[in-house]
């Protein structure tokens, strides 16, 4: 990866390379936990917001998760095609609607302690003060940069 910079003498190498990496490795980390529920994280963490009691339409799903419905709509099959969301036209016939099933729940259920313990595992082998300032680093980034 090319260390051509706009900042400070400091600052080496592709934030984004940086920042996908890590998420890989991440990922990486709770999906190994996960698959014994037969749950990717990205499976996990679109099923978690789906276990709340009023069932988002896929443009409000899209802006919570700051995703476009495309990418949403691909993410969703998967989990369509297993039996663990449904999708059913809005109240306005125009939008979709999205609702995790009782099979979905049950799958988060089952994911819900291998994610504890992917979490607990992450923040042993980080250690705390390093993820609380991983926390508070990503929640400035996100502060700065606008929602596209």
């Amino acid at each position: 990866m090319a260390s051509d910079t706009a900042g400070p003498p400091s600052v080496t190498g592709c934030t984004a390379f940086r920042l996908r990496k890590l998420s890989r490795r991440v990922s990486q980390h709770y999906d190994g936990h996960l698959a014994a529920a037969g749950l990717r994280s990205t499976q996990f963490s679109l099923l978690s917001v789906l276990m709340g009691d009023v069932p988002p339409t896929l443009t409000q799903l899209a802006d919570t998760l700051e995703m476009d419905r495309t990418t949403l709509t691909r993410n969703l099959k998967p989990l369509a095609t297993a039996g663990w969301v449904r999708t059913s036209v809005g109240d306005d016939g125009r939008s979709r609607t999205v609702h995790i099933t009782e099979e979905g729940r049950a799958r988060w259920r089952a994911g819900r302690p291998l994610w504890r313990e992917a979490q607990r595992s992450l923040h042993t082998a980080l250690g705390l003060p390093q993820v609380e300032r991983l926390h508070q680093a990503l929640d400035d980034a996100l502060a700065h940069l606008p929602a596209h």
